[in-house]
């Protein structure tokens, strides 16, 4: 089973993803930490030197490789909707999440966090706008299942997914044996 998640920055995309791939008994990967790695450098570096076009070409060639793997919950880039070939890669999963959160919440997760180009910028909560705006249809496009994150622990959503999915049963079977 494939299960990819896909949202805005400060969605919770890598900690849910880590809880779920860590209650379902799956590999948890996240596709901007692979890029990293990968690089050898950190995503700011990459937009330096590269910008949004090589760093995207990059998130295109890790999103390919990775959903190779068949058991594997994957945390995408809050980007990665804004390229097609991405979202055919996206579509052939088991569930496609899609974690929603406002503006407000956004900020408030991702305010001191100097890891996102995109947001240093004079007016974060313009961009984060501007950026809904253009990938929230996307992202509803792709999405096989919509959560909510706002003011929720990642416990509670973690809950609520594996119970719309009906994974529980598997939750607990990974658990007991």
């Amino acid at each position: 089973m494939q299960i990819i998640i896909v949202g805005s920055m400060g969605a919770g995309k890598t900690t849910i993803g880590r809880s779920l791939a860590t209650k379902l008994d799956m590999p948890f990967y996240d596709i901007d930490h692979e890029i990293v790695a990968r690089c050898g450098v950190d995503i700011p570096t990459i937009f330096d030197i590269e910008g949004e076009e090589g760093f995207r070409s990059r998130e295109t060639q890790t999103l390919e490789e990775i959903c190779q793997l068949s058991d594997a919950v994957i945390a995408t880039g809050g980007g990665a909707v804004t390229r097609p070939e991405n979202n055919t890669i996206i579509q052939h999963a088991d569930h496609v999440i899609y974690l929603d959160v406002t503006v407000n919440e956004q900020l408030r997760r991702t305010g001191k966090d100097r890891n996102r180009p995109l947001l240093q910028a004079e007016n974060p909560r313009a961009i984060l706008e501007s950026l809904a705006k253009v990938r929230r249809p996307l992202y509803e496009s792709v999405a096989t299942a919509t959560f909510k994150t706002d003011g929720m622990a990642c416990s509670k959503v973690t809950r609520i997914i594996l119970d719309a999915l009906n994974l529980r049963g598997t939750e607990q079977k990974h658990e007991n044996g």
